[in-house]
């Protein structure tokens, strides 16, 4: 069958994208659209004496990140926390949800604090709780704020000229995202680790308990996950409906939809719904352990593709409008397939005012179905051959 999606292995290496490319790459939900600005940075002025052994057991043994952004955006950003972890504890401005998926050593604050609240307020007096927090860390780094002279400034001064202000994303075209977060801490790409995210016992028996209530023990699950941040960013319903009624027919297994509070609210899954064991309001620990307990996660470009993939999950990923190369999930087991056409990537206001979507649209069942079938984790499930009618 000649599906027009021609598949091929990439390493972590620079690869030129063919027309229709499938490849197996090294967990984006909400990408925020800031526009870029340079980098500043400010270091105190370093002596050429020796250190004294008494100073140096007073230096700052604990770091901290501010990151802005979606589930995608933070798993991007774990090689970059595993390597800071290596010569500090870290706290971690961001979501209060990703408590739950960080490694040992890292304590996560709310973006929404005072603390950062009040960076952002120049007719508030720099308060000496500033100092107190920012003022005890060894290095400040913020992926938040670049733009904003007040926020810069403020900052610098609570953290004693030892703070570090990025960009949230990079200004390199096409460097992918993970990268750009480890080029930030100085390291180069040589020093990447795959994010990895663990699961938690209590996750694990919930999960346990789920699949013995709805009669999943012993059945391959393709676990589905058919939102993202942006409409345009999702594949067709009908398209999923097909590859979910090849999988129970050729798997004799079942299907476990998972709805997110966006699709919840935006609906257009009504139909696939029918289709499946339908599962919503999860904690992102439980959205893990069902993405490592399935035999198969399929989904668009979003944040639970990432997660998937940080996982170790066998993971389909699907990409239409943003650009792989800066966005494809990374891990041991991740296929993505993507239709590049004359116009794609772009841009987010002309992704949303598409009159066609064809770079989604032309992604056929078939296309997603003979994926799946060469994957060698599942050839044994999938021995019998396509058979896809749609």
């Amino acid at each position: 069958m000649t599906t027009g999606v021609e598949p091929m292995s990439s390493s972590t290496e620079r690869a030129a994208f063919k027309l229709a490319t499938i490849f197996s790459s090294f967990l984006t939900g909400v990408k925020f659209e800031l526009t870029l600005a340079k980098c500043y940075s400010v270091a105190p002025a370093m002596s050429m004496k020796r250190l004294h052994p008494s100073s140096m057991t007073t230096r700052p043994t604990r770091a901290c990140a501010i990151l802005p952004g979606a589930l995608g955006d933070f798993i991007c950003f774990l090689p970059a926390l595993q390597c800071l972890l290596q010569g500090h504890r870290v706290d971690l401005f961001a979501r209060s949800e990703f408590a739950e998926l960080v490694p040992s050593g890292v304590t996560v604050r709310s973006l929404e604090s005072a603390e950062i609240s009040s960076l952002f307020v120049e007719t508030t007096p720099q308060d000496s709780r500033l100092s107190d927090q920012f003022g005890a860390y060894a290095t400040v780094y913020s992926w938040m704020g670049s733009q904003q002279p007040v926020f810069v400034r403020r900052l610098q001064a609570a953290a004693h000229g030892r703070a570090r202000v990025f960009p949230f994303h990079s200004t390199v075209t096409r460097e992918h995202q993970e990268d750009y977060y480890l080029r930030c801490l100085g390291l180069t790409t040589a020093a990447r680790r795959e994010p990895v995210v663990e699961l938690r016992d209590e996750a694990l028996r919930w999960c346990e308990n789920f699949w013995t209530e709805k009669s999943l023990q012993g059945r391959a699950v393709l676990l589905i996950a058919p939102g993202s941040g942006a409409r345009e960013k999702n594949w067709p319903e009908e398209r999923f409906i097909a590859v979910v009624n090849w999988w129970r027919e050729r798997t004799g297994g079942n299907c476990v939809l998972l709805i997110g509070p966006v699709e919840a609210e935006r609906g257009g899954i009504d139909r696939l719904r029918q289709h499946c064991v339908a599962v919503s309001d999860l904690r992102l620990s439980q959205v893990a352990a069902l993405v490592g307990r399935s035999a198969l996660y399929l989904g668009n470009d979003s944040g639970i593709s990432h997660l998937a993939a940080s996982l170790g999950a066998v993971t389909v990923a699907l990409f239409g409008p943003s650009d792989p190369r800066q966005w494809a999930p990374r891990g041991r087991r991740v296929t993505v397939i993507s239709r590049q056409i004359h116009c794609s990537p772009c841009s987010s206001s002309t992704m949303k005012h598409c009159p066609h979507r064809r770079c989604l649209s032309e992604i056929s069942a078939e296309d997603v179905v003979d994926a799946i079938i060469n994957l060698p984790e599942l050839a044994s499930l999938t021995r019998w051959g396509a058979g896809i009618t749609v």
